[in-house]
């Protein structure tokens, strides 16, 4: 756990990390459940393809995960595969699938949650796990909340949230994801030593995780130079997304949960 001067040090590698013209990220909501109980972005896009269409009817509903008459802190995330992973990992909000999909393939020992609302981006994971022949991932189709909810302390080895939806505007803030609520759930339900990775190409978003990170003593940024935010990690692989910078380079940051 850090003292005063730990949150200080970690607050001045934010502001290193951070250009000052995102000063609208300074702005915390009060309160941890700002926003708890409503649901912000799109669950629906274009026509899906009939082979996409396909997947949505046949492989969805062999991978996806029930919580209707699931308690809280009741799921035992081990028991939604068909082999027991030696590790479990979250994603929250995993778009077209890219990164999960990849994950999954590179580390079959693990069981992966995936949740994502998007329908459209559902049917793109859906495509990749096709292909790939991939066992080791379950989907959520709705709130990443819910899950959170169900999931028992220390039951879980990573989250990810990769390029979450910025909400740049101030009177947005509260639709942030990465809340203090939400990081309460983090601390929650990750094992001591367990890892948070979020990335972010938009300099309002990137100010916003080192503000709210900065105040807690239950994780420990793992940067030593700018380089560590700066460069992706080998077992960080770049998406369509990313590859297109639409707001400039990405950062990376790694959380380490301490010890409770």
């Amino acid at each position: 756990m850090s003292d005063t001067s730990d949150n200080h040090h970690n607050t001045t590698r934010a502001e290193a990390a951070s250009p000052s013209k995102a000063s609208e990220a300074t702005v915390i909501p009060d309160g941890r459940d700002v926003g708890a109980d409503r649901f912000y972005g799109r669950r629906k896009g274009n026509r899906l393809s009939d082979h996409k269409q396909g997947l949505m009817e046949t492989l969805l509903p062999a991978i996806s995960i029930d919580l209707s008459q699931t308690k809280p802190k009741s799921l035992d995330p081990s028991g939604l595969f068909p082999q027991q992973p030696q590790t479990i990992w979250l994603e929250i909000g995993f778009g077209k699938g890219e990164h999960l999909a990849w994950q999954a393939k590179a580390n079959p020992n693990a069981g992966l949650i995936g949740c994502e609302p998007y329908m459209n981006g559902v049917a793109g994971l859906l495509t990749q796990l096709d292909e790939d022949k991939t066992q080791n991932v379950r989907v959520y189709s709705d709130d990443a909340r819910h899950i959170l909810n169900a999931l028992p302390d220390a039951s879980l080895d990573k989250v990810f949230l990769i390029h979450p939806d910025p909400w740049p505007k101030v009177r947005h803030a509260k639709r942030r994801f990465l809340s203090q609520g939400n990081l309460d759930h983090f601390s929650r339900v990750l094992k001591d030593g367990g890892e948070f990775r979020c990335g972010t190409d938009h300099p309002i978003y990137r100010e916003w995780v080192a503000i709210q990170m900065s105040v807690r003593d239950d994780f420990v940024w793992t940067a030593e130079r700018p380089s560590d935010w700066t460069n992706r990690a080998p077992d960080w692989p770049e998406t369509r997304y990313e590859r297109k910078s639409l707001e400039g380079p990405a950062t990376y940051f790694h959380y380490i949960k301490q010890s409770r």
